[in-house]
């Protein structure tokens, strides 16, 4: 039994003018960052979501959301279909969006599944962010409540008993890509981060 790794990319990037996915920093695309950070965090298979935009990404599965203009939370029910036609008893769900997220955050939040949690994520000073591990058993309830942009929050707000927050300050930066400005940032930084 194996945890996969689910990467949302289906937005357009209207804030930023362009669809995040197909965004390079260092010469790498976000997407295929993404992807990487993933494998070598121990996740496999990878499922991509798609949609504003058509790519491939060597080493995952891309399955285009038809709906993607409705949120995050469409997305989310499209791979988390796709993997339930697997095996994987758990999931990461990642976001395209953030560069500066290394591999050992997520090999992190597998070990706090392997000892039990339910569901784990990342938090940085005392908060909860991306990316978030979702035992299988939360799957059916993940996206049935899963609308608009609300993913999995709608779930985490109702079973806080099941969260265990890992802690990740000492790892990466979970700064999110949104506007041009934000990009900016995150390729001035991109010497240091661009290879974890």
């Amino acid at each position: 039994m194996t945890v996969a790794g689910l990467v949302l990319a289906a937005g357009s990037g209207s804030r930023l003018g362009q669809p995040k996915a197909l965004v390079e920093i260092a010469g790498v695309r976000l997407v295929d960052r993404a992807v990487r950070v993933l494998r070598d965090g121990g996740c496999d298979p990878v499922v991509v979501v798609s949609g504003a935009a058509p790519f491939d990404v060597a080493g995952a599965s891309v399955v285009a959301n038809p709906a993607w203009a409705t949120g995050m939370g469409s997305s989310l029910r499209v791979g988390l279909a796709v993997l339930a036609g697997g095996t994987a008893r758990a999931a990461v769900i990642s976001l395209v969006d953030q560069p500066g997220i290394p591999a050992a955050v997520v090999s992190r939040l597998l070990a706090a599944h392997a000892d039990g949690a339910i569901v784990a994520t990342a938090t940085y000073g005392g908060k909860r962010r991306n990316p978030v591990l979702l035992d299988r058993a939360t799957w059916a309830e993940v996206s049935r409540l899963a609308e608009g942009d609300q993913g999995a929050r709608p779930y985490l707000a109702a079973h806080p008993d099941q969260i265990t927050g890992v802690e990740c300050d000492d790892l990466g930066d979970a700064a999110d890509i949104d506007t041009p400005e934000d990009l900016a940032r995150a390729r001035g930084g991109a010497d240091g981060a661009a290879g974890c």
